[in-house]
């Protein structure tokens, strides 16, 4: 009877040592498989980008037609839908996200039509494993193109909320289901309203998940009391709070603890380089312009002193500002257009052509020759020659004409040996005229050469 009782006390003890293995092996189990759900969870700051395909169910009464041109028809059920999505989760649990949808639909009877969607959402979350049950709500816009036989053009608003799931397969992947309830007006009144049905499955991209970083193992390699972790310099013996020895690293005589720049040599007290806070090549103690980056000989930047736009060792007159009239304008100094120029600026009396043509006249040549002349004389001046004519006949005409005549002009001034790059042409045709097209005499007035000064 005792042996008896021993065997069953054995066979006890047995089963619940045995028990207990099994259940302390079921731990880390249990704890890798929580871990391999909390992976991929979701994280704040980060975007996604996806794609979605679904179908879209429509109630029998609905807006998505031209009331003015087109009957109210039902949508064959259900309706393919395909689209892109995009969105930004500041915090783990909340985010915003737009859509863009659209979807091949056939009215029935009627024919077939392309209807379309843009609309945003707050999307919130349970951010706590890599399945994420959400919930969502917004608003958009969905419209219809299709010919007015059809159901014509139209677009109205649409709220939509629903509930889905994601799961984030890899840190990137994910795939989602969404249902959705669309609520939106029953007809072209739009003083009620109705309801359409939506259920998407995509795939998306996340963006800016944190990189994973491995789990250390805090250890003390060096038997320094650092330990490794925390240690910059895990297999040598050093002082807290770095683990390191002190060194001079950078070899300038300033052991680290007491160097303010220990990667760099430097000079004292501080063991850093003398200062160069503008970063101009010039150290403080030299650099007569220290907060200014500058060049040589002072490490100052050269000057505009009268603001313009010339340098003050290119400018005659540093003090005083050009006044850019197109007459020595890169000396740096003031100055007035001299008369034998202004002779030659404005209308151009003396330059004829032959009626209707861009032939310069034989009886133009004094004109065209002093205008030569001024030219050569002030070689720093570029002028622009504008043709005119009157209002008679096609402005089109008229404007080629103008061209071509002004063309003409300084195709002569070339010849004569003026820079092509100082001459340019416009032709003005009718468009600016300086005197009534109503008269003869105001009609040969507006057909005229004009020559403008051109400054920079």
């Amino acid at each position: 009877m005792k042996t008896s009782r021993c065997f069953t006390l054995i066979a006890a003890l047995g089963l619940a040592g045995s028990l207990a293995t099994e259940a302390s092996a079921a731990e880390p189990r249990k704890a890798k498989e929580e871990s391999r759900m909390r992976r991929f969870r979701p994280e704040r700051n980060t975007g996604e980008i996806g794609i979605f395909l679904g179908t879209a169910v429509f109630a029998k009464y609905h807006d998505f037609y031209d009331p003015a041109t087109a009957p109210q028809e039902r949508i064959r059920r259900p309706s393919f839908e395909g689209g892109v999505r995009a969105a930004y989760f500041p915090l783990s649990f909340l985010g915003l996200e737009l859509e863009f949808g659209a979807l091949p639909v056939r009215y029935d009877p009627g024919g077939d039509a392309f209807m379309y969607a843009f609309r945003g959402h707050g999307i919130l979350q349970l951010p706590f494993f890599r399945i994420v049950p959400f919930i969502l709500g917004g608003y958009g816009l969905m419209g219809i193109r299709s010919p007015q036989s059809v159901a014509g053009k139209d677009i109205d608003p649409v709220g939509h909320y629903g509930v889905g799931v994601k799961f984030h397969v890899t840190r990137m992947f994910t795939l989602r289901l969404d249902a959705r309830h669309l609520v939106a007006a029953q007809a072209a009144q739009q003083t009620d309203g109705t309801s359409h049905l939506e259920v998407l499955a995509g795939a998306s991209l996340t963006l800016g998940r944190k990189k994973q970083q491995p789990a250390k193992v805090d250890t003390d390699r060096d038997r320094d009391g650092v330990v490794n972790d925390k240690d910059r310099c895990p297999d040598e013996a050093g002082d807290m709070p770095d683990g390191c020895p002190d060194r001079d690293s950078d070899g300038d005589s300033f052991f680290d603890s007491k160097d303010r720049c220990p990667d760099v040599p430097g000079v004292a007290p501080d063991g850093c380089p003398p200062a160069d806070r503008d970063r101009d090549s010039f150290l403080d103690d030299d650099d007569k312009c220290p907060e200014e980056p500058g060049v040589a000989p002072d490490g100052c930047p050269i000057r505009d002193s009268d603001g313009d736009r010339i340098l003050d060792p290119d400018d005659k007159c540093p003090n005083e500002p050009e006044n850019r009239n197109g007459y020595e304008d890169t000396d740096g100094c003031p100055d007035e257009m001299p008369a034998a120029i202004t002779k030659f600026t404005g209308v151009i009396k003396g330059i004829f052509f032959d009626l209707g043509k861009a032939t310069i006249k034989p009886t133009s040549k004094k004109t065209m020759d002093g205008t030569v002349q001024v030219l050569k004389d002030f070689p720093s001046i570029r002028v622009e020659i504008v043709g005119h004519t009157d209002n008679t006949g096609s402005r089109d005409v008229n404007l080629d004409l103008s061209r071509q005549r002004a063309e003409s002009v300084r195709e002569y001034l070339v010849a004569q040996g003026i820079a092509a790059d100082r001459i340019q042409t416009r032709g003005a045709g009718p468009d600016e005229p300086i005197a009534d097209n109503k008269t003869a005499k105001g009609r040969a007035v507006n057909r005229r050469i004009e020559y403008k000064v051109i400054t920079e």
